[in-house]
């Protein structure tokens, strides 16, 4: 395999996003734990590099590979990310994935155990067929609420218990609204390949209030559980005003999430550390 093909199908995992699994899976064990060493045991270690890179070739590959007709009409595919054009070293590396998905699960507890088939199910599922949640609207949204799946398996293999249930269903809204901001852009390109999503349903601004919306009950959640984590958790609605009154383009304001979610993934790891040193 040459650099450059080497090179693409690194790309195809989305760099730039791997924390948007890791994330999670690092937030959970840090408030799940109760000192910092829980962090080291080799269990979490494990969980966290999955979901910091296998798990990003089964979510992005599946995409890619299912998506590859599709995706010649798709500018982002042209700039930002990479385009699948055959070839059998990502077919390779997504069931790799698969196998080391399940091969994890030995290490996980009974009750986490069912977070990770249902990562695993919907990281299929939301571009492969039968289902192919991508392209129906609703559906594509709630689906990737599997995005947050690594917290809770986190949290619950260093604690034994679940998180609280208002973080998990606000967690879910936070994922919601991320996904449909990010088909903002595919508006366009997925109407004239014919692909239903929530974006293409609901316009532009539909889409906009719909984040809007879940942003608003995801920090309202958070706010039950902590008001500190509501308030941090605000920072999505802000943002979105700024893009809102400045009329920046939606497909330009996409590029700065990766760095807005690592901020407010690292401050909530911060958090969870600071509450056991307190």
């Amino acid at each position: 395999m040459n650099v450059e093909r080497y090179m693409k199908l690194i790309a195809t995992s989305r760099p730039r996003f791997w924390l948007y699994l890791a994330g999670p899976a690092l937030v959970g064990a840090a408030y799940g734990i109760d000192t910092v060493a829980g962090l080291m045991r080799m269990e979490v270690v494990l969980i966290i590099l999955y979901f910091l890179i296998p798990a990003n070739f089964l979510v992005y590959g599946i995409n890619d590979i299912f998506d590859s007709k599709i995706d010649q009409k798709n500018p982002k595919k042209k700039s930002k990310e990479t385009q699948y054009r055959g070839g059998i070293e990502l077919p390779i590396l997504v069931i790799l994935s698969i196998i080391l998905g399940v091969a994890l699960m030995s290490m996980l507890t009974a009750n986490s155990i069912p977070w990770m088939i249902g990562f695993l199910f919907l990281s299929w599922a939301y571009s492969a067929p039968p289902f192919r949640f991508k392209t129906k609207p609703v559906f594509d949204s709630c689906s990737n609420i599997l995005y947050i799946f690594p917290g809770v398996i986190t949290y619950i293999v260093v604690s034994g218990s679940s998180p609280p249930w208002l973080a998990i269903i606000g967690g879910c809204f936070w994922a919601m609204a991320m996904h449909t901001f990010s088909a903002i852009p595919d508006i366009a390109p997925d109407r004239e390949s014919k692909i239903e999503t929530l974006a293409t349903s609901l316009g532009q601004m539909g889409s906009i209030v719909y984040c809007g919306s879940c942003w608003l009950i995801a920090s309202g959640l958070f706010a039950m559980v902590d008001i500190r984590l509501g308030i941090l958790l605000s920072i999505y609605l802000v943002v979105l005003g700024v893009i809102m009154l400045r009329k920046i383009e939606i497909g330009v304001a996409y590029w700065w999430y990766p760095r807005i979610n690592a901020i407010v993934g690292f401050l909530l790891v911060i958090g969870g550390l600071l509450r056991i040193a307190t």
